[in-house]
């Protein structure tokens, strides 16, 4: 997989797990904040994988 690949992972993840945890409501629903906490940290590992091959800017950028 390439690392744009990676890094549309991540990006697409972060999207999802933010909108999670605005369905969360300050973490009082606990299916929606747990799903957030996950998606941060699937995010997380997609973006390592990028940094392996892209450039360290376009990955934070």
């Amino acid at each position: 997989m390439s690392g744009y690949a990676w890094l549309a992972g991540a990006i697409a993840t972060e999207i999802v797990s933010t909108s999670l945890l605005k369905l969360s409501e300050g973490f009082t629903r606990p299916l929606p904040g747990a799903g957030a906490i996950a998606l941060v940290a699937v995010s997380f590992y997609c973006l390592a994988q990028a940094q392996r091959t892209i450039p360290m800017g376009i990955g934070y950028a």
